[in-house]
């Protein structure tokens, strides 16, 4: 039987692979998800969301497959304000050393 050797995984397991955007991805992805459910909501067409959301039409339909690599933070919360939302952003220290964190509460 041969022995295997592993490497230690971090508490993120988005940074594990190698992902660039590790630690913003589920705050894009939460973001996203609360935009997808006021366009499903409000039936509208991806050309109307793209209207509506000040974004370029090749940008929704990757929001909708949740492709959002090249999506910034701040793009998905300003199309969310276009949607009449009311998006806000705390900033307060970390509760321990090196515990910083991107926290999105949808």
């Amino acid at each position: 039987m041969t022995h295997k050797e592993y490497s230690q995984g971090t508490d993120n397991v988005l940074a594990d692979p190698g992902f660039d955007d590790a630690e913003e991805l589920p705050a894009k992805t939460l973001l996203a998800v609360k935009l997808n459910e006021l366009i499903d909501k409000r039936g509208l067409s991806q050309t109307e969301s793209a209207r509506l959301t000040d974004m370029t039409q090749p940008k929704v339909p990757q929001i909708r497959r949740y492709k959002l690599r090249n999506i910034s933070l701040e793009r998905l919360m300003q199309a969310l304000m276009s949607l009449d939302q009311h998006v806000e952003a705390v900033v307060r220290p970390a509760r321990r050393p090196h515990g910083a964190a991107i926290k999105v509460t949808a």
